[in-house]
């Protein structure tokens, strides 16, 4: 394809613009007079280096807070029943802690689940209050460690943390009047005694 020539106006114009037009760096001709040459690019200022600091001393678990708070499980049963109001005779109640009075029955949850052991338990607390006994001994064991520990704690025994709490509540509450830990005679701390209010 051949280049197409400038019309006259279109060499007028160029030549106006020529004269109008004033040239870069004019000081710095080249001996040929033409051209000027480029400017040479300034030289980066090289960053100044400065005098290392003094560091503050440093140790790994300096601004700890201190040893890390374990786990902070409920309080034991026997630690709940140990600060639990006495609502029995006294002196009853210092003969069942040694030992001293024959429970009335007995009932066994060991090996049980949770939902079997909780259906037996009412019927065994409603029925000996039916039958106008005041002493049974319920033996729910000390429980296993967890095989396998995880990140969250697990108390010991989930009938032995279970049960005092469904004695104290609907509807085996009102037939208990009293809850301790049994004397090591009947079970020590893998039983209760539960002390029952007379039938009315």
């Amino acid at each position: 394809m051949s280049r197409r020539k400038l019309t006259d106006e279109e060499i007028d114009l160029w030549q106006k613009v020529v004269q109008h037009a004033e040239r870069l760096h004019s000081a710095r001709l080249d001996k040929a007079g033409d051209h000027a040459d480029p400017p040479a690019p300034k030289p980066k200022p090289k960053p100044q280096r400065t005098p290392n600091a003094a560091l503050p001393h440093f140790e790994v678990g300096s601004k700890a807070r201190g040893k890390m708070p374990g786990h902070d499980l409920k309080p034991s049963p026997r630690q709940k029943l140990t600060s639990a109001p006495m609502r029995m005779d006294e002196k009853a109640f210092r003969r069942m802690k040694r030992g001293k009075l024959k429970p009335e029955g007995k009932l066994d949850l060991h090996g049980m689940r949770v939902d079997a052991a909780h259906g037996a338990l009412v019927r065994f607390i409603l029925n000996g209050q039916a039958s106008d006994k005041r002493l049974v001994l319920v033996i729910t064991g000390k429980g296993k460690d967890r095989d396998e520990p995880g990140p969250m704690p697990v108390p010991r025994g989930v009938l032995r943390h279970q049960v005092p709490q469904w004695l104290s509540l609907p509807p085996l509450a009102q037939a208990v009047l009293q809850v301790t830990p049994a004397h090591i005679s009947h079970g020590g701390d893998g039983a209760y005694y539960v002390y029952l209010r007379r039938n009315r």
